[in-house]
């Protein structure tokens, strides 16, 4: 309500940061999707100009990520899409958390996908979120980039999203990660998924690139 009646910035700030705080227990995370919390956050997102109140709407939204419960339902209604309009302002405090939104949405829809619960690209490559990610893959700030690195390892995880990795240059991340990552559980995830993928060792064959 307070975002629906109020203009004000410092009153968006402080509702938005109110809902991030309130996401962050799992039993509250329903709740604020059944009573609108994406939609509120979005107009904030699409409207908002000031850095702190762009990183408390992708502080909520990248919390409500963490949901597997919530992931078709928080894409349909504008989630993701309002996550990614929040870098435009490039403060490092809203990419982290646009990062970990990201890392957050794609560790679920991955764990969803293994047990055969969700099929398809993911809705992460389908709202457009690819590009910025290869983008950000090597960030010289270390949260982002290990959120990031974390991300693609996930999608990767998975056949059907590889022609569009393949295509949007995130291969060569892929492989950037299984060489160079200081984390060696990502480096290894990175690496194992390069060699289970068909797509992928096809490619990587045709380009004569060892791995």
């Amino acid at each position: 309500m307070l975002l629906r009646r109020y203009e004000d910035e410092t009153v968006r700030r402080v509702a938005a940061g109110a809902i991030a705080n309130l996401a962050m227990n799992e039993a509250n995370q329903e709740l604020i999707m059944v009573h609108g919390g994406i939609g509120l956050l979005s107009m904030i997102a699409a409207n908002a100009e000031d850095p702190q109140t762009l990183r408390m709407v992708a502080g909520a939204i990248a919390n409500l990520c963490g949901n597997d419960k919530l992931q078709v339902k928080l894409r349909l209604e504008g989630g993701i899409r309002a996550l990614l309009g929040t870098v435009r302002c490039g403060h490092p405090d809203v990419l982290s958390q646009v990062a970990r939104g990201i890392a957050n949405f794609a560790k679920c829809e991955s764990r969803l996908a293994s047990q055969g619960i969700r099929n398809g690209r993911s809705l992460l490559i389908e709202d457009g979120a690819l590009p910025w990610i290869v983008h950000n893959a090597n960030d010289e700030a270390a949260p982002i980039r290990r959120h990031i690195e974390l991300a693609l390892c996930h999608l990767a995880q998975h056949e059907v999203n590889a022609k569009d990795m393949v295509s949007g240059g995130a291969l060569w991340e892929l492989v950037r990660i299984s060489r160079d990552c200081t984390r060696e559980d990502i480096r290894n995830l990175a690496r194992k998924t390069l060699s289970s993928s068909p797509t992928f060792r096809a490619e990587l064959r045709r380009l004569r690139v060892e791995y």
